[in-house]
């Protein structure tokens, strides 16, 4: 596919307003991406759980430039491809799962060791991950170019601020997620109970987990 380098109606101010209304309801609900921050913020608070928001969201614009500029139909052409990507995501989430399991073990007992530390720590690599093993995104992502690019018209330009638009509005939302977990975590202020909350959303992980799985049992 050939694009035009000329700005479209698809960067115009009416079309980026559609085009929030459209990504507001994704990216604030409660979700795969919005559990797991919410869960990291309440463990680790937001400072902790930067890395992975830029992990996450680096590898969002990557993934939704290429499939906006027709480079992603591997995994939307591929239901192998993308049952792959369902088995091995859901896998890798439920090690999170543990690694909070692990901390709510630290709060309770011992004093965490730099080594132990360093195996808790989910960083830029792993949101990165989070998104690439997530299908389900691509199928997103896929659905908001069909609704808001219009080839021949759209260019290179319309899928580049179509990108960061949806990039920005989910790494707001999911600061807000953090934030939010975090706050939660400030109502508890006992290690005790601390160690429960780790609990509790190492649970909510392995509920990501069963939702990543879930085109499996299909």
């Amino acid at each position: 596919m050939i694009f035009s380098t000329v700005p479209t109606p698809a960067t115009s101010a009416a079309t980026l307003v559609a085009l929030l209304v459209f990504l507001f309801p994704l990216a604030y609900s409660p979700g795969p991406g919005n559990a797991f921050f919410a869960a990291l913020g309440a463990s680790r608070g937001l400072r902790a759980a930067l890395p992975a928001l830029a992990g996450y969201h680096v590898a969002t614009f990557v993934v939704a430039a290429f499939i906006g500029l027709g480079m992603g139909v591997t995994v939307l052409e591929h239901p192998l491809l993308a049952t792959v990507l369902s088995a091995v995501g859901s896998l890798y989430v439920l090690w999170l799962a543990v690694t909070f399991v692990r901390s709510a073990r630290t709060k309770g007992g011992s004093r965490t060791t730099a080594a132990t530390r360093q195996d808790q720590r989910i960083g830029f690599r792993s949101g990165a991950i989070v998104l690439l093993l997530n299908p389900k995104a691509y199928y997103i992502i896929a659905v908001m170019f069909t609704q808001f690019l219009r080839p021949p018209d759209g260019g290179v330009v319309a899928v580049l601020v179509i990108t960061i638009v949806f990039t920005l509005n989910n790494l707001v939302a999911f600061v807000a997620w953090a934030v939010g977990g975090r706050a939660l975590t400030a109502l508890f202020r006992s290690e005790r109970s601390k160690r429960w909350i780790d609990y509790g959303f190492a649970a909510v992980l392995v509920g990501v987990a069963a939702w990543l799985a879930a085109p499996l049992f299909r």
